[in-house]
């Protein structure tokens, strides 16, 4: 996985565990694609001072899913429920009782609520 969408779904998770300059300037610099310039400029500080808060809040992003995995266990969740899915259609496709159609139908509307 691209280190940008890493950091910026991590950030989405444990982001409210930072703090507030660390969350505010890695999504300016991650999600809003502002330079550390730009973001140095906005906030009255040096580009290093902007650079430094966003290596630490990434560090302390790592930190928090090396020991708790909500990431990891949510990129698997997706697959598995990708998976179901697939097999849903083959299922559909092979039958063509519309009960079993219906009711499958109905399964895949509430897997792919949950991905």
């Amino acid at each position: 996985m691209d280190e940008k969408v890493e950091i910026s779904i991590l950030c989405e998770i444990y982001g409210k565990l930072l703090t507030e300059k660390q969350e505010e300037f890695i999504e300016d610099y991650y999600n809003n694609d502002l330079s550390l310039s730009e973001i140095a400029e906005n906030n009255n500080i040096t580009r290093q001072a902007v650079r430094d808060i966003i290596k630490k809040g990434e560090k302390k992003l790592f930190e928090y899913e090396e020991k708790l995995h909500f990431m990891k266990r949510m990129l698997n969740q997706e697959k598995r429920i990708e998976k179901v899915l697939s097999e849903l259609t083959k299922i559909q496709k092979d039958y063509s009782d519309e009960q079993i159609a219906s009711v499958l139908e109905n399964i895949k509307k509430e897997l792919n609520c949950l991905v």
